[in-house]
């Protein structure tokens, strides 16, 4: 690929793009950079309350879900049987969420869905960085801060990027993450997932900020990424609108589809 080459080659018809959650924060950016593609054609915003069949109506070939961990499943699950392609920001996903969609797409498996913790390609580095640093430090932490709307703890970017970690380690036989504490009665060492500690600040101010703290005997490494805009996500956003069509089955995170194009 040279220097100018795009990222995805623009469809010559305009994929029929519908937005979930269109009102909301990232909702709301998602519309406006979609109806500024020349390759895409933003043909439905909904919201909570609106009539989620006027998606199938407008013939949306992609729909972008930004709405809650607590209706997004039934959002995917009914943009399935409908035969729309689904690329999802919403957060909350686990690997048992994940074979629940796999359960759906292997009756269509024409179809594509891509869930994605985090569209900003800074991050997206960030935790691939970190899982090749994971397995030559003992100890690992993460911190992840948002602004004090967001609904849910962990972020899925810190879920992922523990997953990430966790795996690395354990292919690399580091044991436990070394911790002495025996007392925690206020839960100020955080949450766990598999192994990995995760610390979550909501503070207002801040939009998206995460940092990996490794640690060895003599010498710390911190991996941060910041997030000051939501601007710094669309290109994500674009990519994966850009992308579902051409990967029937689910794909996670943004990875595989920077290492393919």
């Amino acid at each position: 690929m040279t220097e100018n080459e795009p990222l995805f080659e623009l469809a010559t018809v305009p994929v029929r793009v519908g937005v979930l959650g269109a009102r909301g924060r990232m909702g709301t950016e998602v519309c406006r950079t979609v109806d500024d593609a020349p390759d895409l054609e933003l043909v439905a915003m909904i919201d909570q309350g609106d009539w989620l069949p006027n998606i199938a109506d407008a013939a949306a070939d992609v729909v972008v879900d930004f709405t809650t961990p607590d209706t997004v499943m039934d959002h995917v699950h009914w943009c399935i049987e409908q035969g729309i392609n689904v690329v999802v920001g919403t957060s909350g996903f686990t690997e048992s969420r994940y074979d629940r969609v796999r359960q759906w797409l292997s009756h269509r498996p024409d179809l594509g869905v891509i869930v994605v913790p985090n569209f900003a390609l800074g991050a997206v580095l960030m935790m691939e960085f970190a899982e090749r640093a994971a397995r030559y430090f003992p100890s690992v932490e993460i911190v992840e801060m948002h602004h004090p709307h967001k609904m849910d703890a962990p972020s899925g970017t810190a879920q992922r990027t523990a997953e990430l970690v966790a795996k690395a380690r354990a292919e690399a036989g580091l044991g436990p993450v070394p911790d002495a504490t025996k007392e925690n009665p206020l839960g100020t060492r955080g949450g766990e997932v598999e192994g990995v500690r995760i610390h979550s600040m909501r503070v207002a101010g801040l939009v998206a900020h995460q940092e990996i703290l490794f640690g060895a005997p003599g010498e710390t490494l911190t991996i941060r990424h910041d997030s000051y805009d939501r601007s710094s996500f669309m290109p994500g956003v674009l990519l994966a609108i850009r992308s579902v069509q051409h990967r029937p089955g689910l794909t996670i995170g943004l990875n595989p589809l920077l290492t393919t194009i």
